[in-house]
């Protein structure tokens, strides 16, 4: 399992990577892909759109089930990842990279604070 050093994570499985302009990229980590299974079906927030910290603002389904999508942080969406509604398996070959779902244009930095480091991340999925 990969759990990249330089992201924050939430304890629903999404990380964050925060951008030098007020933004963050967004999408779930390679623990809960995994769990998931081939992912099937994909529901984002759209662009324009507010997401509120920790309530849900979408939907993954998958072969074994489906799962809402959380917010890490409060803001507008300003960009979702196009190349997800044609290739939804982007996101089990590459969650981190290519497989990322949308970036919030933050209203509230200091809400970063509340995310876990790469360290709290691996050691909530070792429990």
């Amino acid at each position: 399992m990969k759990v990249p050093e330089e992201l924050l994570y939430t304890k629903d499985h999404e990380w964050a990577r925060n951008r030098d302009d007020g933004s963050v990229m967004v999408g779930i980590t390679d623990y809960a892909q995994d769990a998931l299974g081939d992912i099937t079906y994909l529901e984002l927030p759209e662009v324009g759109g507010q997401v509120t910290r920790g309530e849900a603002c979408g939907v993954i389904e998958s072969v074994k089930t489906f799962s809402d999508l959380y917010a890490p942080v409060s803001g507008t969406v300003v960009e979702v990842n196009e190349a997800l509604r044609q290739q939804e398996s982007l996101i089990n070959e590459s969650p981190y990279e290519e497989g990322w779902m949308f970036i919030v244009r933050m209203s509230d930095p200091s809400e970063l604070a509340d995310l876990l480091s790469a360290q709290d991340y691996q050691a909530l999925v070792a429990e």
